[in-house]
């Protein structure tokens, strides 16, 4: 038996994800840091909203938690708090996290509760018509957006971490063996974690947008990562229509199921005393 196949469940296989689309590979890359990590699958719960991405959690043998749309890190802050021990990886897209979903992301990065959010950024919502996300370059196409699209998109690594987050980085389908590092490092960092991960989806916004199939979408992938490292030594003009790739972004501070368990256990010895 292969790292994988320990990790799947068999009988909810074949998966749903279309032909060239990179959610396949981000699920490889995640199951080879958990392993790396040796999480006990007891202690390990993987909780997602609605989307390609969200289907994930149904085809992993851990404990998961699949809820509605939006509302991932919103169930995943509970069960944190509820399970203080428990390794938690918050699975969602673009529009999931970002859209209906923004101001609980906004509010887990505030707190610095300790979950890991793999976002999946496809540029679109891709099971549930192809309207806009609040990723969509400028000028492409969706259902929403026939005509280009106008509204300028978030950077999701920026927003992470004028937030709050403490463990920020992005990866790209392409640079495999660079994404389960990055997954890893999210996992083990104390603190809210954003892994941003650039997913192709040919049959939604890459057939509507005219950017080829699985295959050229990886390829532009290829050719556009930057690594931080060396990111850092070229001007903006080099970096222009470039993606920066690693981890962008660290910092200690509090987090917050250890500040509620002080407050708690403070409060208590207060009342101990009749105060």
């Amino acid at each position: 038996m292969n790292i994988y196949e320990q990790y799947l469940r068999g009988p909810m296989m074949p998966h749903i994800w279309c032909s060239g689309c990179g959610n396949g590979i981000v699920l490889k890359a995640l199951l080879r840091a958990i392993h790396r990590l040796n999480v006990s699958r007891d202690d390990l719960c993987m909780v997602s909203g609605i989307g390609c991405s969200s289907r994930l959690p149904g085809y992993v043998d851990f404990n998961t938690l699949h809820t509605t749309h939006g509302r991932a890190l919103a169930f995943a802050t509970g069960l944190k708090l509820a399970r203080p021990h428990m390794t938690v990886v918050v699975i969602s897209g673009d529009g999931d996290a970002l859209a209906i979903g923004g101001n609980h992301f906004i509010h887990a990065a505030r707190r610095n509760i300790d979950l890991t959010l793999i976002l999946f950024n496809n540029f679109i919502y891709g099971m549930t018509g192809g309207q806009c996300s609040p990723t969509t370059p400028l000028e492409r196409l969706a259902t929403t957006a026939p005509y280009g699209q106008i509204e300028p998109p978030f950077d999701v690594c920026r927003l992470a971490e004028a937030a709050g987050a403490t463990y920020v980085a992005r990866g790209t389908a392409y640079h495999a063996s660079q994404l389960d590092r990055l997954i890893e490092g999210g996992i083990r960092s104390r603190g809210f974690s954003v892994i941003e991960v650039l997913v192709p989806c040919p049959t939604i916004y890459g057939r509507r947008n005219r950017l080829g199939d699985g295959v050229a979408m990886l390829k532009w992938q290829k050719e556009n990562a930057v690594e931080v490292r060396a990111a850092r030594k070229l001007d903006p003009n080099e970096l222009e229509g470039k993606v920066v790739t690693g981890v962008l972004f660290t910092a200690q501070r509090p987090e917050y199921c250890q500040e509620y368990e002080r407050m708690m256990a403070r409060v208590q010895g207060k009342g101990e005393r009749g105060l």
